[in-house]
């Protein structure tokens, strides 16, 4: 049996909630006081129209409307009967009329509760939407970069803000020195790459040199261009990750077709079937960028695939919506549980291992393609193929003509 548990209230209306509850109660201890001092002024005075000197009762002779002439205990009686009946009426028509009253002021006061709980709140409404902006906001969009700057008196509400500032301005700086880092660490360690690449290939085609010295060579430069792929890859991750300033048209079936051929002979070395669905889906953006994405994610289905001979690549780009194009690439391969997939797309991760030492790629591809995607204004999502292998859709803005 399913719980349906009821709509939370919001803060705004918890106050007003509050303020009219506040405001009933005392409107009630008000009404019970008037109450009480009316009913006691009105007894003590009957009773000074019909008390004596000396505290005596005067003697009454009441004509009754028939013309009976009442005197001594029945005139009290009867004086008793009419000053019950006034009492009740007057009693009636003050709680009658009072609590009417209340429910009008009462309504009116909680409907000043809500615009006065509306106005308190708004600094907060502006901290968390900018929050929820910044949140939203990929880090290549620079959602970092925007500040709250709440103007108004010292309070604690602008306390609060002032300190959110801070704290945003401090996480900015702090991935924008990283990424900085990357990149010259990136640039730096490209020279003595190339260097060490030069070298070991001078050695090699020496004519005086050995056939372990060639086969010491293969295996160097090898381990070489796995560190200039990686080099290659971080430089590509940084570069992602900024915003992109210059934009031009771009066909993402241009794309498809220009990143399918290139991989064809990967493809056939590793007996895998490329299937191509070209289809029109007109974005803009960085044409180098947009082009690494896609191949990424064909060289990923290539190499995590079956080796039998039977597997197969399929890409397919395609205008989903009004507002958006595609480009989808799925594979063969072996089964992949749902929970294991947001690991791949952190870097230098991939199923089975953490860091990639001997892996033929640098652990970046599927990175690099998140990132490059929501540098563009899109996503990039993935999901398990039924009977193994992954479907992986990268979602960006279209541009009309």
């Amino acid at each position: 049996m399913t719980i349906r548990r009821l709509p939370r209230l919001t803060l705004r209306a918890r106050l007003t909630l509050v303020y009219g509850a506040l405001f009933l109660a005392a409107g009630l201890t008000l009404l019970g006081v008037t109450y009480l001092l009316f009913n006691q002024q009105l007894s003590q005075s009957f009773a000074s129209r019909y008390q004596g000197p000396e505290g005596r009762l005067r003697e009454m002779t009441l004509i009754s409307a028939n013309g009976h002439v009442l005197t001594g205990a029945e005139a009290m009686q009867w004086r008793q009967r009419q000053e019950e009946e006034l009492r009740s009426a007057a009693a009636t028509s003050l709680l009658t009329q009072g609590a009417v009253a209340l429910a009008v002021v009462g309504v009116a006061a909680a409907g000043f509760g809500w615009v006065v709980a509306g106005r308190v709140l708004a600094p907060l409404r502006r901290v968390t939407e900018t929050a929820r902006r910044i949140a939203a906001a990929p880090v290549a969009d620079h959602g970092l970069r925007e500040r709250i700057a709440l103007r108004g008196p010292e309070d604690e509400v602008k306390e609060l803000a002032d300190s959110f500032d801070t704290m945003v301005e401090r996480l900015d700086h702090s991935f924008d020195g990283q990424r900085r880092f990357v990149a010259n660490a990136s640039h730096e360690l490209r020279t003595p790459l190339t260097l060490n690449r030069a070298l070991v290939e001078l050695a090699m085609h020496r004519k005086t040199a050995s056939p372990d010295v060639k086969q010491l060579g293969e295996n160097l430069l090898e381990i070489n261009a796995r560190h200039e792929q990686l080099i290659s890859g971080l430089l590509l991750l940084a570069r992602a990750e900024h915003e992109i300033a210059h934009r031009s048209p771009v066909d993402l079936a241009d794309v498809v077709a220009h990143v399918v051929a290139q991989a064809s002979q990967e493809a056939e070395h590793a007996k895998i079937t490329v299937h191509e669905a070209a289809g029109t889906a007109p974005t803009s953006g960085d044409a180098l960028l947009l082009e690494h994405l896609v191949h990424n994610l064909v060289e990923n289905g290539i190499r995590h695939n079956v080796g039998d001979g039977t597997g197969w690549v399929r890409v397919v780009s395609r205008t989903a919506t009004e507002e958006g194009v595609e480009v989808e690439v799925s594979n063969t391969g072996p089964a992949i549980p749902p929970y294991d997939i947001p690991e791949l797309f952190k870097p230098f991760r991939r199923l089975g291992s953490d860091r990639l030492v001997t892996a033929r790629s640098a652990g970046l591809g599927l990175s690099i393609v998140r990132s490059v995607a929501r540098a563009h204004g899109g996503d990039v999502t993935a999901r398990p193929r039924e009977g193994g292998g992954l479907v992986v859709t990268a979602v960006l803005p279209r541009t009309h003509e």
